[in-house]
């Protein structure tokens, strides 16, 4: 009778390896991020803003604001192809202006407060103020 107790716990140990392969792995699930948060426009981009360039023109665009994007509604008479400016989003230090399919159209930084500085493709200056 010594080995039954012996051979119960030998057959335990062949079921349980092959058991604990069928575990679950969740892997880590504790938190362990980092990463700081992307920091806020350095002013609130809501509200009409007016585009100018460096060759002459200009027009007037309105901006909506959420948090770090939002939306354009430019005014006839933009310079280049402006005109087309639909989304903007904050990103890198920097304000970019996309067109209606997300092409960015400038990247600009702030140069004084209400003040947004860029260059376009060609060389040509451009900035945004209130």
């Amino acid at each position: 009778m010594k080995s039954r107790p012996l051979t119960f716990l030998l057959a335990l140990a062949a079921l349980a390896g092959p058991l604990a392969a069928c575990t679950p792995d969740f892997g880590d699930t504790r938190t362990t991020s980092t990463a700081t948060p992307p920091a806020p426009p350095p002013v609130n981009m809501a509200g009409r803003w007016r585009l100018v360039s460096g060759n002459g023109g200009g027009c007037g665009m309105t901006f909506t604001a959420a948090g770090l994007e939002g939306t354009i509604a430019p005014e006839g008479g933009c310079p280049a192809n402006f005109f087309t400016s639909r989304r903007w989003v904050f990103e890198g230090g920097a304000l970019v202006i996309q067109d209606h399919k997300r092409k960015p159209l400038v990247s600009m930084k702030q140069s004084v407060t209400g003040r947004f500085e860029g260059m376009l493709a060609n060389n040509e200056a451009i900035w945004l103020e209130r």
